[in-house]
């Protein structure tokens, strides 16, 4: 614990973090957006959503398909 602390508060270490900082950054970024751009994201968003749930339909389909299988036999 005692050398993290260390290698933490050398000017030359490396961020922890995968990503390498850059969530700070991007939320920075979008903070300082433009009314054009904040319709883009909009617009962007949307259509991500209308793919998840273009999925999940594909999905529930696929689902429900497989309990139709079968014959019907007729009973005397």
């Amino acid at each position: 614990m005692r050398r993290r602390k260390a290698a933490a508060n050398a000017p030359e270490a490396a961020p922890e973090c995968l990503c390498m900082g850059m969530g700070p950054r991007l939320t920075e970024m979008l903070r300082c957006r433009s009314e054009q751009a904040a319709g883009h994201l909009r617009n962007a968003r949307l259509e991500f959503l209308k793919a998840i749930r273009a999925m999940i339909d594909e999905r529930i389909e696929h689902l429900s398909a497989k309990g139709k299988k079968g014959t019907a036999v007729p009973v005397e």
